[in-house]
C-alpha cells in the first residue's frame, strides 16, 4: 500500500550560488557519504548532484508528512546508488522507499514514493 508520495523541483542557478556563497550549505543538505560523492565530481555536475540531492530529501520529507526539521533533517535522509546506478532513498540508515531524480540544464526534480510492506 502506498503510504506516501512528495515530489519536489530544484532552480539549479539558485542551488549553485548557495553552494558558492558557502560551503556549509552543502555540509547541511548532503551526508559525509554523499560529501564524499560530490568531491569526486566535475563543477558542473556538483550542482546537479547538489540540486538533486536537495530535490529528493525534500520530497522525502513531504511523502514523510513532516517536512525537514526536527523529525526529519537533511542528514537524516541518504541517497544512494547500486552497482547500476539506481537510486535508492535510506531514512536513518533503513532503506525508505522508491526515488527517482532527473535534471535539465535548469532544474533537479525528484519524486519520492513510500509503501508499506
Amino acid at each position: 500500500m502506498i503510504t506516501g508520495i512528495g515530489l519536489d523541483i530544484a532552480d539549479l542557478p539558485r542551488i549553485r550560488r548557495l553552494d558558492e556563497k558557502s560551503p556549509k550549505f552543502r555540509e547541511r543538505v548532503l551526508t559525509e557519504r554523499e560529501l564524499a560523492e560530490y568531491e569526486l565530481l566535475s563543477e558542473s555536475r556538483k550542482t546537479e548532484f547538489l540540486a538533486g540531492r536537495f530535490a529528493a530529501k525534500e520530497a522525502f520529507a513531504k511523502a514523510n508528512g513532516t517536512g525537514i526539521g526536527k523529525a526529519c533533517s537533511f542528514q537524516d535522509i541518504e541517497i544512494r546508488k547500486d552497482g547500476k546506478g539506481k537510486p535508492s532513498i535510506y531514512f536513518r540508515e533503513n532503506e525508505a522507499g522508491l526515488v527517482s531524480i532527473t535534471h535539465t540544464k535548469e532544474y533537479a526534480a525528484a519524486q519520492v514514493l513510500l509503501q508499506s510492506t
